[in-house]
């Protein structure tokens, strides 16, 4: 039996380029902008796209316009947009914009998150008390992130048994979901295979994700131990948006056309159209005033220009 036949039959890929990419750009998009990349995913058929983030303006100004854009959001049948909230004040700001599914986050190094979020890992969990009291009274799914889940800028290695503790404490909050992050893109997929087996020793695989950087072009291998190990979402950023403030020069998220890419390769479904979601890098990318420098929009682009009407 080949090793691939235990692979998921179906990927959920979880469009984080809005909130997570756009966060890390120098470019501040208006938000009509942020809406036309918006309606190019979904046109791509992404139907999991984290949105904005309800944090001050004045910590992340590129995303100052969530109040505005969120309601702003297209509709569109079987889409669901999510928000990143920081704390309570943020949740209220989120449902009162018609948010229907947020996100938390902190880390498994204390390190980085006092950097990161100014607290302890302690902390930013009781912070997050009320606002998943909150979802639970709105009926309202909640996902955990948990950055620097491989290695800390500031502490070398992380334990997988201190980022398994985290996600205990968030599960026992009551995180529907949780997002296992290599915030600075130097996992390996042995270290992935030794965390994420851990992390199953507890948690069912339908409730983990995984968030990987392509900072040394892991990503993909990366991904790919992930679901042969069982895990079914993986969080990608459109064109790659948004590199690491903590770690220089690195290429931010992996593309989720790269990773779709690969997962059509695998024959693995996901709904989502991979010359949609080059088109939609292509918009952002003029935008931002850059050209994405993904691998499969490098080639796909290439493509465009020698012969138009080819797809792929």
């Amino acid at each position: 039996m080949s090793v691939y036949s235990h692979l998921p039959k179906r990927v959920r890929i979880v469009e984080v380029g809005p909130r997570d990419g756009l966060q890390n750009e120098p470019t501040i998009l208006p938000t009509d902008r942020k809406l036309a990349f918006v309606t190019a995913l979904i046109a791509a058929g992404v139907s999991a796209i984290e949105a904005t983030s309800f944090v001050s303006p004045h910590a992340i100004p590129q995303l100052a316009d969530a109040d505005l854009l969120f309601p702003s959001l297209p509709h569109a049948p079987g889409v669901r947009y999510s928000a990143l909230v920081p704390n309570e004040r943020g949740m209220q700001r989120a449902l009162a914009a018609g948010v229907r599914a947020v996100s938390v986050f902190t880390a498994a190094s204390e390190s980085f998150t006092q950097h990161n979020i100014h607290m302890s890992i302690a902390g930013s969990l009781e912070a997050f008390r009320p606002i998943l009291a909150l979802a639970r009274v709105e009926a309202i799914p909640a996902r955990g992130y948990i950055s620097t889940a491989i290695a800390c800028p500031y502490e070398g290695p992380v334990p997988p048994e201190a980022v398994c503790r985290v996600a205990q404490q968030l599960a026992d909050l009551g995180v529907d979901e949780l997002s296992i992050g290599d915030t600075i893109g130097v996992a390996t997929p042995g270290e992935v295979a030794r965390l994420v087996e851990l992390l199953l020793r507890h948690f069912p695989a339908s409730m983990l994700a995984v968030h990987f950087h392509d900072t040394r072009g892991m990503a993909l291998a990366n991904i790919l131990t992930s679901l042969l190990l069982g895990v079914s979402t993986i969080d990608a950023s459109t064109g790659g948006l948004g590199g690491c403030p903590y770690a220089p020069g690195a290429s931010g998220n992996v593309a989720t056309e790269d990773v779709v890419y690969m997962l059509d390769g695998l024959g693995i479904e996901t709904g989502i159209s991979l010359d949609g979601l080059c088109a939609a890098a292509r918009l952002v990318g003029q935008a931002l005033g850059r050209t994405p420098t993904s691998k499969m929009f490098t080639a796909w682009s290439s493509m465009q220009r020698s012969s138009p009407d080819r797809s792929r």
